[in-house]
């Protein structure tokens, strides 16, 4: 395998930030919809308040995700730079086409999806790492049934507590407390997908020898060093500045109707799962998490209150994403193919 010139290494490398950045505002609607919807902030000051907690994850969590990415889904000495670069390219296109059309898929899973699809062209099905895909595909079931029940199990329990309280007293409560629940599905958010960039780039500079040294401990094995947090975390969180409106509205408001009492039990939700994961080093969808809490909150309400075919909708999309992101990866490395 050819070594990469610096200059490829910087490009690639910014294809990894400006997917991270398109995360950022291809999910900005996870973190901040039900706390819009709810009116408890504007849309600017959501935005604001997400990033800021976005950066700040870069102080909080490990990088136990980014390793998973790195390393624990495709042999890293089977990799080259077009893999990763075409797998970038089938995650971006796919996030801008979704984002286009308002459609709340993850990011996370378009970017395995590119990388898989790249990979298995490049050097067949071996080159996957089995038990980090089992993992992995196994959370997209979990995660959005472990907020869909958290999400019920936290406003049953709200709703109880509160059962002698005036509408506008729990109103008011909870209008306060959706900025902490925000906070911390913010920084659940930043901390989980962050760390699929950071695992990208250390993986782009441990196929190069000459920069091996860089990403490696003294045993040899991939390790992320801070600066590659700090430019993850960065990029997410102007992403996240820049908005997602068309989803926002989607996740929102489609759904079903919140309250700040619903929000704040569907964020509280979507974080626990969230922390959860990446403790244990599994990349997850946010998307699915919050959409899953969400459907949760609004169905022990009372069944009609869920809009059904929309939530159909967002679950056809997540099935789509892996194979249509590995398609994408899958031809941009055999166009890059011809040219080399």
């Amino acid at each position: 395998m050819p070594d990469l010139t610096l200059l490829t290494i910087i490009a690639i490398i910014g294809v990894a930030l400006a997917f991270d950045f398109v995360n950022g505002f291809h999910d900005a609607a996870n973190s901040i919809a039900t706390v819009v919807s709810t009116r408890v902030l504007t849309p600017l000051q959501g935005v604001a308040w997400a990033a800021f907690f976005n950066f700040v994850a870069a102080f909080t969590f490990g990088t136990s995700v980014a390793h998973t990415i790195g390393a624990g889904l495709v042999d890293l000495q089977q990799v080259d730079n077009r893999v990763i670069f075409a797998g970038l390219v089938g995650a971006v296109a796919w996030d801008l086409f979704t984002w286009r059309v308002g459609m709340p898929t993850s990011s996370s899973h378009a970017l395995i999806g590119g990388y898989a699809g790249a990979a298995i062209v490049k050097a067949g099905f071996g080159i996957l790492i089995l038990r980090g895909w089992i993992k992995t595909l196994s959370f997209i079931l979990i995660a959005p049934l472990l907020g869909w029940a958290l999400g019920s199990l936290f406003i049953t329990i709200i709703l109880w507590l509160f059962r002698k309280q005036s509408p506008a007293s729990a109103d008011r409560f909870f209008r306060r407390g959706q900025l902490v629940s925000a906070g911390l599905y913010s920084l659940g958010h930043g901390g989980n997908d962050a760390q699929k960039t950071m695992g990208i780039i250390a993986s782009v500079l441990f196929t190069v020898p000459a920069y091996r040294h860089l990403v490696t401990n003294a045993a040899g094995n991939l390790t992320i060093p801070f600066w590659i947090v700090l430019m993850a975390h960065a990029a997410i969180a102007l992403g996240t500045l820049s908005g997602g409106w068309r989803i926002i509205h989607t996740m929102g408001s489609k759904i079903t109707k919140l309250v700040p009492m619903g929000g704040f039990a569907a964020e509280t939700a979507g974080a626990i799962t969230i922390f959860t994961s990446t403790a244990l080093g599994i990349p997850v969808s946010t998307t699915h998490v919050i959409t899953g809490a969400i459907v949760g909150v609004g169905s022990v309400r009372r069944r009609r209150a869920v809009r059904w075919g929309v939530a159909g909708q967002i679950v056809w999309a997540w099935l789509f994403t892996i194979p249509i992101a590995a398609l994408i990866g899958a031809l941009v490395y055999l166009i890059l193919s011809l040219f080399s």
